[in-house]
């Protein structure tokens, strides 16, 4: 795997994450909000599969080594 996900990205997912999760904990929401759990994975990895079919990365482009 390697990286496709950016800081901001990364940051914006695990408040998502967190967000649900304590909605979840809360009693604010139903068991949907154990799905809290999938934006906080893929930030700590810095990898989302969708990302990856979609082609898209959010992180910086890292130089070739010549």
């Amino acid at each position: 795997m390697y990286e496709n996900i950016g800081r901001i990205d990364r940051l914006l997912r695990l408040l998502i994450g967190l967000t649900l999760i304590a909605m979840r904990v809360l009693g604010m929401v139903g068991l949907w909000g154990w799905m809290g759990l999938i934006p906080m994975a893929t930030a700590l990895f810095k990898f989302c599969p969708a990302y990856m079919l979609l082609g898209i990365k959010t992180c910086k482009v890292e130089p070739e080594l010549h």
